[in-house]
């Protein structure tokens, strides 16, 4: 998914900072994305107006709960699907909580939204346009999400508050189980047509 996003912010004339806590993947990923990336060690924020957990459930909390001080006023966006991708049996986070309200209330001080989990990564790589359904509280921090999906060449389609990203993370997992069922191969989208 950091491919996936980091070359469309990259198209979209964004400059991007790639962060893991093994350094050299970081600079792997940001080399092979070309002009504009940097890669790094997992620290800290910095200057970053926009943050982007692309990191599985657990880990985006972990992140969240650890640079909850750094994250104030600062546009946190969670990608996460808390899914157990052996079985698909269900969500894993309590009943009632989405993800991305966990991660709200781990980093309380910043603007959380969720976008980009009903999208695969092998698709994001691609140049065909996307629909990325977005949800948050924030007005503004959305709109800064819009803003990078429509330069990235993506549609982003507001679903309303961060009340609705359980909504967003359970249609993703009944995307991801029938991935097999109709030989998806993990490249289908989930798409609004007319």
């Amino acid at each position: 998914m950091a491919r996936g996003i980091g070359a469309r912010a990259l198209a979209g004339g964004h400059r991007l900072r790639i962060a893991d806590r093994e350094p050299s993947k970081a600079e792997s990923l940001a080399a092979e994305l070309g002009s504009g990336a940097t890669g790094e060690r997992l620290a800290e924020v910095g200057d970053a107006d926009l943050v982007i957990l692309a990191t599985p459930y657990q880990g985006s909390l972990e992140v969240a709960r650890e640079w909850t001080g750094q994250l104030d006023g600062k546009v946190l966006v969670d990608i996460c699907n808390p899914v157990d991708p052996t079985t698909f049996d269900g969500l894993v986070t309590p009943t009632g909580v989405s993800a991305a309200e966990e991660i709200a209330g781990a980093a309380p001080t910043a603007s959380v939204v969720k976008a980009f989990n009903t999208t695969f990564a092998g698709r994001l790589t691609g140049s065909d346009s996307l629909d990325v359904f977005i949800a948050g509280d924030d007005e503004g921090a959305c709109m800064t999400v819009a803003s990078l999906c429509e330069d990235g060449g993506l549609r982003p389609i507001r679903v309303g508050g961060l009340a609705h990203a359980g909504a967003l993370e359970s249609f993703q997992l009944l995307h991801m189980k029938v991935q097999d069922q109709i030989e998806g191969n993990w490249m289908t989208a989930i798409a609004f047509e007319r």
